[in-house]
């Protein structure tokens, strides 16, 4: 697909920018037309303008989405038609992205479409479990309360982003200070002093030596390295797309000390609000899996679920596939076995997410606290090692002085 830029002139006669994807330049411009618009320009993106266009008007937050939910939830409660209420919304939303996607299912719900159906010409703003969610509301008669849940699992959502750039600020700015001490004192210190230490007629310390090499390494070799990175980047992202790559990298991620635990929590927090939502608003247990698997990250939990998902629809229980899995903890199919039991699924899933949200806050703020001594050692061993190897030959140096 390609990214397509148009101006066009909607029916009250307001002239609109955006961008679209589409096939084909004509589908685009069936697609503008389909709803009603007044085509003034039409033009392939550029990258360059693809770029600008991310910047300026990017994919929502979720705090955007959660804001949005929570205020159509007072408008509708209101009385207020939902045609109305999302030309209010959309009027005052500040998401370029966002307010187009609101706009736009305003103009297909006022041609006869539903909403979930005009939100899925927005896929990058209204994910498959909004849609679904949408969905179910609109055919119970209670989208307000499918808005309502979204609004909750999308400041859930947002909260724990926010504890993340929170907790790793000091972290980003030790691991920047450590780069740039050792970046400075390889091409500029340890430079300055090359040259006398080399005139010294005496064997140099073994530190001496590797640091030197280091510093010309850097000085001759730093494209070469620089290359070395961004390749092996770009090979790890290359592996995590197939399968087997991407299963090597699930289970090398909950084999790291901490992190492994972190990963389980997180995606063990998502899974079950994920599920707890949908099986709220009526979504059958196969679709609520379905959906739900597709929002985990790491792929031995996502291949669990799938498995639990066909275990399920053979006639066994959830909690039972989940269990054998040996991927989720023991809280979570303990407490979805009880919820079983006594027929309220949904409402013990709720109480899983919630408990685990707390776990996930708890342990990404552990990790982050240790992350800022280990970095502290590192820096302090990397430039200890650096100022060793300038002070040991002058040390030698000024010992034979001594002794003529």
């Amino acid at each position: 697909m390609a990214n397509y830029i148009y101006t066009v002139i909607n029916k009250e006669g307001k002239q609109l920018k955006g961008n679209l994807e589409a096939d084909t330049k004509e589908l685009a411009e069936l697609q503008l037309r389909n709803q009603e618009l007044t085509i003034v320009g039409l033009s392939e993106a550029s990258v360059m303008n693809q770029q600008i266009s991310f910047n300026i008007g990017g994919k929502p937050k979720a705090r955007d989405m959660s804001v949005f939910c929570r205020q159509f939830v007072s408008i509708v409660d209101a009385g207020v038609p939902v045609i109305t209420a999302l030309n209010m919304l959309g009027e005052q939303t500040e998401n370029k992205m966002l307010r187009e996607a609101i706009l736009g299912c305003k103009l297909s719900i006022e041609k006869g479409t539903t909403l979930a159906d005009a939100m899925m010409d927005y896929p990058k703003v209204f994910d498959r479990i909004f849609v679904t969610m949408v969905r179910a509301g609109e055919e119970s008669g209670s989208l307000s309360k499918s808005f309502d849940r979204m609004g909750v699992q999308y400041e859930k959502q947002h909260q724990l982003n926010a504890l993340v750039r929170k907790t790793s600020i000091y972290p980003t700015i030790l691991i920047l200070v450590t780069i740039g001490v050792v970046i400075v004192m390889l091409r500029v210190v340890v430079p300055q002093y090359k040259d006398m230490l080399s005139d010294l007629d005496a064997e140099l310390p073994a530190i001496t030596k590797f640091v030197m090499g280091l510093s010309e390494g850097l000085g001759d070799y730093w494209m070469i390295l620089l290359g070395i990175v961004v390749l092996l980047i770009v090979g790890i992202r290359q592996m995590a797309k197939g399968e087997s790559g991407a299963v090597a990298l699930s289970k090398l991620q909950l084999k790291i000390p901490m992190l492994g635990k972190l990963v389980q929590k997180q995606n063990s927090a998502s899974f079950t609000r994920t599920l707890a939502t949908l099986l709220a608003s009526g979504i059958p247990m196969i679709d609520a899996l379905n959906i739900a698997g597709g929002t985990l990250k790491n792929l031995l939990f996502v291949q669990a679920v799938e498995h639990a998902r066909d275990s399920v629809s053979m006639g066994s229980n959830l909690s039972l596939p989940l269990k054998e899995s040996g991927q989720f903890p023991p809280l979570v199919y303990q407490m979805i076995s009880i919820g079983e039991d006594t027929g309220n699924i949904d409402g013990m899933l709720d109480k899983v997410a919630d408990y685990y949200d707390e776990e996930v806050k708890e342990a990404t703020e552990q990790l982050m606290a240790m992350m800022e001594p280990a970095i502290i050692i590192v820096l302090a061993v990397v430039v200890g090692t650096i100022v060793l190897s300038v002070i040991m030959p002058m040390s030698s140096m000024y010992d034979a002085l001594d002794n003529v």
